[in-house]
């Protein structure tokens, strides 16, 4: 397959592009200037591209078999993820290439049955990360309303963190996952392994889901 990766030189994007590449296919990584392209992972074609520039991602996107959209604004810049994502679902909808949209866990249900959200749950995240979480529901929201595009929206567990490739995860939809140890957790190795899963066998189309160890 002809895989291409916004937000490539990220922690999730940079995962994502190594393990396509493992499993064979060619992979191109978006990034904003030439320079930025020593820092993507070896065998990864680089593409100078303003990610905000719908018309010039759809000329990217039509040389692709499917998209995976892993950007991450800086602290700071949280409302930017929006018109980010945006550009990306109407670039995919012009070139009719599908994507998987690199989420967050805020929408997801709490499993106590509780009705709230890892978003409205009082106390259960740090106001560190409430910022990014708003954004990824407002983030979320919006693929919602989109219906041009053929998008997927992967949701990370509370705890998205480096570590070892097992290549094993719990499947879920709506509600946040929790393992037998009580955490809710998975690598970001095998966090990638999951989208590269539904890139290679598509599972979902205009929803959301969620994976865990």
């Amino acid at each position: 397959m002809k895989i291409v990766v916004f937000g490539a030189r990220g922690d999730v994007g940079s995962r994502a592009v190594k393990e396509a590449i493992d499993r064979g296919h060619d992979v191109a990584g978006v990034v904003r200037t030439a320079d930025q392209s020593a820092d993507l992972p070896t065998g990864t074609t680089a593409v100078v591209a303003d990610v905000l520039l719908p018309d010039v991602l759809a000329d990217v996107l039509a040389d692709h078999d499917v998209a995976i959209s892993a950007v991450r604004p800086p602290d700071g810049q949280e409302d930017s993820l929006v018109p980010l994502t945006r550009s990306v679902l109407d670039a995919a909808a012009r070139a009719s290439t599908r994507v998987i949209i690199v989420g967050g866990a805020a929408s997801l249900k709490m499993p106590d049955g509780s009705g709230t959200t890892v978003l409205t749950a009082p106390g259960f995240l740090p106001e560190s990360v409430v910022p990014i979480a708003r954004a990824c529901q407002a983030q979320y929201e919006m693929c919602l309303s989109e219906q041009h595009a053929d998008w997927a929206y992967l949701c990370p567990p509370a705890m998205l963190t480096p570590g070892l490739r097992t290549g094993r995860y719990k499947l879920g939809t709506d509600a946040l996952l929790i393992g037998p140890d009580g955490a809710s957790a998975i690598s970001m190795e095998d966090f990638a392994v999951a989208l590269l899963d539904e890139a290679e066998n598509p599972q979902h189309m205009r929803t959301r889901f969620t994976v865990a160890a």
